[in-house]
């Protein structure tokens, strides 16, 4: 039993579950504020074009971030490992504080957009970043197949 958890442990820690997880969380919140975005933007609140450029705006701050990811490469299981990052997982937390305190007062709404927006900008830049790290460092160890 100890063992198993041990492996599911190993598992996890393995780039491509922290990549299909990051994936999974992007989807789930752009689904979630894309119910918002139609409900706001038939209000009036807010326009596709804005939230198309605020989002565009952020990616490449998302992608900045990509960079302080903590990874080690795992020579004995030929994988790439991503560690916690406090830094963004505060950013986010704070964002989504802040959007849902923004979302409750009627003239904050407008607000609530754009943190929604800056945070699946910023969401959509470091999954894309972390990718072609893990990508580069797979390739620079030799761990990608030949073909």
């Amino acid at each position: 039993m100890t063992e198993s958890i041990k492996s599911f442990r190993g598992e996890m820690k393995k780039s491509r579950f922290k990549i299909w997880l990051r994936a999974g969380l992007f989807a789930i919140f752009g689904t979630l504020f894309t119910f918002y975005f139609f409900r706001d933007i038939a209000n009036g609140y807010f326009t596709w074009v804005w939230m198309a450029f605020i989002f565009t705006l952020f990616v490449p701050l998302g992608f900045w971030m990509s960079r302080i990811v903590p990874m080690q490469v795992d020579e004995s299981v030929r994988a790439v490992t991503l560690s916690f990052d406090r830094t963004y997982f505060i950013l986010i937390w704070v964002l989504v504080i802040a959007k849902l305190i923004a979302s409750r007062i009627p003239s904050l709404i407008t607000t609530s957009d754009v943190i929604m927006c800056v945070i699946l900008g910023i969401m959509f830049g470091r999954l894309g970043g972390i990718g072609l790290r893990v990508r580069g460092l797979k390739v620079q160890h030799g761990f990608l197949n030949k073909e």
